[in-house]
């Protein structure tokens, strides 16, 4: 090989090492918000690592659309507050699409049902609900009823049942521990979770479903969707894009098959 023929070759390789040193640098990283306390769907395992539905739909829809993340955690009520100011780029964090919220912030699609249920303890009779499952609310007369602060839960309360006693909390294991120590008489909460985390653990044993599930559009919306700042629709499509492949290849299906028996999406929301 002579001198000409080595420094072609010295040539190429440094083009190719330059050009791939770029593309490492040039590469897109999203910070993602989520709560971290959110289990089973955004939560930190006991080696502190990131865990769950969201966390798994984040990783996803990063792999397609070939970003890396950074996961940034923020307390619920902050969440939007957050978003807006920069602190992170999306919300990836089982947060409804709801249209008071779409007011500030915009969301993709749907990637996981969005629904409420009552929550109380067995030893106590309460008929909450008429047979068309319309709320009583003099029937919540008396009752102390535990919501996290921010959610569409509290929402429901606050324009379905305004006379209602709530206790507003800033998470959901607080909420929890109150049910159990009787300084609520019930909560509202998702029945997946709920279901899961508690109702089939040792804890909540004495605990059962008071009431049908709640899943007004006006409250729960269409769905959990990933919330980004207004007018990024670039990022809107590529994310539309991503769950809609997430969704039809069946590894959306895979993450919620992980934790439950049942999917937690409709195949529609792929087309």
């Amino acid at each position: 090989m002579n001198l000409k023929m080595l420094r072609n070759l010295a040539i190429g390789l440094f083009a190719m090492l330059t050009l791939g040193t770029a593309g490492a640098a040039s590469a897109e990283t999203l910070r993602v918000g989520m709560e971290c306390t959110y289990a089973p769907f955004n939560y930190k395992t006991a080696d502190g690592e990131l865990a769950g539905y969201d966390v798994d739909v984040a990783n996803g829809v990063a792999e397609i659309i070939g970003a890396d993340l950074e996961f940034v955690c923020q307390e619920w009520d902050g969440m939007i507050p957050a978003l807006l100011a920069n602190k992170f780029d999306l919300i990836i964090a089982s947060m409804s699409i709801t249209e008071k919220r779409m007011e500030k912030i915009d969301f993709s699609g749907p990637y996981r049902f969005s629904t409420g249920q009552m929550l109380g303890p067995k030893s106590k009779e309460m008929n909450l609900f008429d047979d068309a499952g319309n709320p009583i609310p003099e029937n919540f007369d008396g009752l102390r009823v535990g919501l996290e602060r921010a959610t569409t839960y509290a929402s429901w309360f606050e324009d379905i049942l305004p006379g209602a006693d709530v206790v507003l909390y800033d998470g959901s294991e607080p909420l929890y521990l109150d049910l159990q120590n009787g300084r609520v008489d019930l909560i509202m909460t998702n029945p997946m979770k709920a279901h899961l985390k508690f109702l089939s653990k040792e804890d909540g044993a004495g605990f059962e479903f008071k009431g049908p599930v709640v899943d007004e559009e006006k409250y729960f919306g269409i769905g959990v969707g990933i919330g980004m700042r207004q007018g990024e629709d670039e990022l809107k499509g590529r994310l539309n894009n991503a769950l809609k492949q997430l969704i039809n290849s069946g590894e959306l299906e895979s993450y919620a098959l992980k934790i439950f028996p049942f999917k937690l999406h409709k195949d529609e929301w792929g087309q």
